[in-house]
């Protein structure tokens, strides 16, 4: 069996040229491309990256601004969380507050909508 640290510092003292050349005569002596797997890696990565979003389960629901009906909102809020009046007003003052976490797709969309029909503006995360 070949001696791989032998082999590995040889490798190393390389120039990026001489380099370039040896991956030109293995590709040619083996017949493959050096630069396929790497083009693999990079699509299969992107494809894993577009499956993670796709899959998304759960949402925040972030309120960005109460707006100029601040009441409504505070009511909205008490109405889909079930917090007390105190804490519904803290959450409508503060700004990018969550609302709701890690909540279904419909639930989010449902709390969104019926914060945005009050007057306040919402961003699901």
């Amino acid at each position: 069996m070949a001696d791989l640290k032998k082999i590995m510092e040889e490798l190393s003292e390389l120039t990026v040229l001489e380099a370039a050349e040896l991956v030109k005569m293995l590709e040619e002596e083996w017949g493959v491309s050096a630069a396929a797997p790497v083009a693999m890696a990079a699509v299969g990565g992107a494809v894993a990256a577009a499956e993670e979003v796709e899959e998304k389960t759960e949402f925040d629901v972030v309120l960005k601004d109460a707006g100029p009906k601040k009441i409504q909102v505070i009511k909205v809020i008490r109405q889909i969380t079930s917090l007390g009046l105190s804490d519904s007003k803290e959450l409508a003052e503060t700004a990018d507050a969550k609302i709701m976490e890690a909540v279904s797709k419909e639930a989010a969309e449902d709390a969104k909508a019926k914060i945005e029909e009050a007057g306040g503006v919402v961003e699901l995360a």
